[in-house]
């Protein structure tokens, strides 16, 4: 039997070809048929009992069309990443198109944002009552209100936090007090903060992939990357900020397992080599990590990707470097009164007090699935089906003496395990059940990881794909009214 190569797309099409397309297709439908029965499914048990706690299943949100002073922006981006993305892509100098992925992306995502408005879609989205800026005022005294932190997670006891204080480590809600303390306080500043930080990820990405596959690939990813319909609640959700933070330690990570110095990532350059390669971005990486395991309990599933990126560059140089740096944050907090792990053990017990203890498991796990879907997009699920397909291939390369895995169709390989391993991350979130409902916007720094499948699709089908993927964000944006 013949095995489907992921990079195949050269006209006249073969009967392998033509066969591998139609499996796209078909994953794509499944894609949709689950999205549909999780609709269907769910409002019916809403309707029942109420006890999805969600007013439009699967998705966190309200039937609301609407058009808003984005609109024409959004759609003047989608068509133009469409007609001229693949090809601007493919030529533009490498920080040109690193720069040109950045702006890109913030006008997509800032555009769907202001669907909804200025002040309804991004100066106010993050000062409602379940959201950090409610709790600014009780920071003054910062190392009170960490040796306290503990003391209000759960519902009951009076001064409990909002639902998303207390469902995140306190290094969340200190990035907003330090945005306060040095003036810039406020809705507006908190949405900009997140919408810039956000964007960045899709420059993480592809720098990630240059280092680990090729610059061929890299390119291919980049307009998928920035018309994503993950976009929706990347602008402005925190977990959009989240994302960005853990993408770029996985970046960094790379960098130090490849040995490219930061200013070969960005020129596209040469390897940076030496113990100074490795130690300068693996410590960083490290920081990063800690970081983001401060800003989200769930986020520590980064670590599967991390492992992933030292698979895929066959090497643990990196190790002691990325340990010291991600030592540095834990131990802070740690010095400061705050357990995390304690506090974990807390966040469950709430968890199962609210919404999480009503909410049918049963339902979720794989409704959660069908959010995804959303939030990826047609074009990834396709792209997926192509990572698989592509996994035992992968698998092979990272064995000793199987080459460098520069060759085009190991780079492909490569690439599609570098997005099952963010898919298993997201699956054991899943299964974990401490992840039910709310995932198109909670899931952020898992699909972000995702999204480069849809490189391993045909080249004469990628404009087909990305009208696919403009298509869900508008639609979701349009007639949906999104949560948080």
């Amino acid at each position: 039997m013949k095995t489907e190569n992921p990079l195949k797309s050269e006209a006249p099409l073969s009967p392998d070809d033509r066969y591998g397309r139609l499996r796209d297709l078909l994953a794509a439908g499944a894609g949709v048929l689950l999205v549909t029965v999780a609709v269907l499914v769910g409002r019916a048990i809403q309707h029942a009992n109420g006890s999805l706690r969600v007013q439009w299943p699967p998705l966190l949100a309200s039937w609301d069309p609407h058009v808003g002073p984005g609109t024409p922006a959004a759609v003047v981006v989608a068509v133009a990443v469409i007609a001229y993305g693949p090809v601007l892509a493919a030529r533009l100098p490498w920080r040109g198109l690193l720069l040109t992925a950045w702006t890109a992306s913030l006008a997509w995502t800032l555009s769907l944002a202001l669907i909804d408005g200025w002040e309804r879609g991004v100066a106010r989205r993050l000062t409602t009552k379940h959201e950090y800026l409610r709790v600014i005022d009780r920071f003054d005294d910062i190392g009170a209100a960490l040796r306290g932190f503990d003391d209000h997670i759960l519902i009951g006891p009076p001064g409990n936090w909002p639902a998303h204080v207390a469902g995140h480590p306190p290094g969340a809600t200190l990035t907003f007090v330090g945005l306060d303390r040095i003036g810039l306080g406020g809705g507006a500043w908190a949405a900009l903060w997140c919408l810039l930080l956000a964007v960045s990820a899709s420059v993480a990405v592809l720098i990630t992939l240059r280092a680990l596959g090729d610059e061929h690939l890299a390119r291919r990813a980049a307009p998928f990357l920035v018309l994503a319909p993950v976009a929706v609640w990347a602008g402005v959700s925190a977990d959009g900020y989240f994302a960005a933070v853990a993408a770029w330690s996985v970046t960094f990570l790379a960098l130090a397992a490849t040995r490219r110095g930061c200013r070969g990532a960005m020129a596209g350059g040469a390897t940076g080599g030496g113990a100074k390669g490795i130690w300068a971005p693996a410590l960083v990486s490290g920081l990063l990590f800690g970081l983001t395991c401060y800003l989200s309990y769930g986020l520590t599933l980064i670590a599967v990707l991390l492992l992933a990126v030292l698979a895929l560059a066959r090497t643990a140089r990196p190790l002691v470097p990325f340990l010291l740096g991600a030592s540095v944050v834990p131990l802070a907090f740690t010095l400061a009164g705050f357990n995390w792990w304690d506090a974990y053990h807390l966040l469950v017990e709430r968890y199962y007090q609210g919404a999480g203890g009503v909410r049918p498991y049963g339902y979720w796990v794989w409704a959660n699935l069908a959010c995804t879907t959303l939030a990826a997009g047609l074009a990834t699920v396709a792209g997926l089906r192509r990572a698989l397909s592509a996994a035992p291939g992968a698998v092979r390369t990272l064995r000793p003496g199987s080459g460098t895995g520069r060759d085009p169709a190991d780079a492909a390989q490569r690439l599609g395990l570098l997005a099952l391993a963010a898919l298993l991350a997201l699956l054991v979130a899943d299964l974990s059940g401490m992840s039910k409902a709310e995932t198109e916007r909670i899931w952020q720094p898992f699909v972000l990881w995702l999204l480069p499948a849809a490189a391993l699709l045909p080249d004469t089908a990628r404009r087909g794909w990305l009208t696919a993927q403009a298509v869900v964000a508008l639609l979701v944006n349009h007639l949906l009214w999104t949560g948080w």
